[in-house]
């Protein structure tokens, strides 16, 4: 019965969310599972394999699978491997994806995005849509392969229809086992606060993210959507929320939080993701609630529930 079932390839299996969306679809489909960073440990109908993209190996899976879909959930995110290795992860790996998917006959593809690629900027409107352009690149180099990542899967989505790509660039994921610099921030006792900044922000739990991802695969209607509930908050007052006491940081001179950093031998903010925390990036998540009808099932209070309690 399960060879007549799709087979799907889900990259970035390693990561707390790919683990979600594999529990989802374990059993609608015949998954093969991979992760450029470590092997996965998985159940016996599910093929696990830690490969390198860039190399001959990958191209096996291909040979060996006949792949129907792929959910592209292996992008490294920027609190992982030197630039050159982000670089070679996420953009030369992905156009390699996305070429051996053209090579093969995939006939979906799905890859994971980030609203990092908007950039934050104090010029930002109240909610960027999914034309709005991707400014992280002029701020910082760190984003480039996010942004690069992006471009890249535009022109393939639009180059190569056959392939039905979906792109989606979600807001903060946050939740148990995410690992990503902001849930390790709510997650401390003391959290960094540049004085005099508090920007709107936008958090989607984990297993919404995970349905979110689902959903989309499912329908398979090709384009970028944005992926963010319609509620967002303050900074500061998310780190009340979540039970963390706040640690002022001087945001003045422009260079303080850096030589603070060196005092504290304590890195209080990500550098290239600085300007976050001090500007809004909130993105407009309705054309993805209308098409896929989706609509999160935790609030803001059951999220920062999360944090709160790791705290008591």
């Amino acid at each position: 019965m399960s060879e007549k079932l799709p087979c799907i390839l889900i990259t970035g299996a390693a990561g707390a969310l790919a683990q979600q969306v594999i529990n989802r679809l374990h059993g609608k489909y015949r998954l093969v599972v991979c992760d450029s960073r470590r092997e996965v440990s998985m159940p016996e109908d599910i093929p696990s394999y830690h490969v390198d993209f860039n190399k001959r190996r990958f191209e096996d899976l291909f040979k060996e699978y006949n792949f129907d879909g792929i959910i592209h959930l292996g992008r490294i995110g920027t609190n992982e491997y030197s630039r050159e290795g982000r670089y070679a992860a996420n953009v030369i790996g992905s156009q390699r994806l996305l070429d051996l998917a053209r090579k093969y006959g995939v006939k979906q593809t799905l890859i994971l995005s980030t609203y990092f690629v908007y950039g934050a900027h104090p010029l930002n409107p109240a909610y960027l849509s999914e034309s709005s352009p991707l400014k992280a690149a002029g701020i910082t180099m760190d984003l480039v392969d996010s942004v690069e990542l992006e471009n890249l899967a535009t022109i393939y989505l639009w180059k190569y229809p056959d392939l039905h790509i979906t792109i989606l660039r979600p807001c903060n994921i946050v939740g148990p086992g995410v690992n990503n610099t902001l849930s390790q921030a709510l997650m401390q006792p003391r959290v960094p606060v540049l004085m005099g900044f508090s920007p709107m922000m936008q958090f989607i739990h984990l297993e919404d993210m995970a349905d979110a991802i689902v959903t989309a695969f499912d329908q398979n209607q090709p384009g970028i959507y944005n992926v963010a509930p319609d509620d967002c908050v303050p900074y500061q007052s998310a780190i009340e929320l979540c039970g963390c006491k706040k640690l002022p940081v001087p945001s003045v001179p422009e260079n303080m939080p850096k030589l603070l950093s060196s005092v504290f031998k304590r890195e209080l903010f990500p550098p290239h993701l600085i300007d976050y925390f001090k500007y809004a990036a909130t993105i407009d998540g309705s054309l993805f609630a209308q098409t896929f009808g989706f609509k999160p099932r935790y609030g803001l209070k059951e999220i920062f529930a999360h944090y709160r309690n790791l705290k008591s």
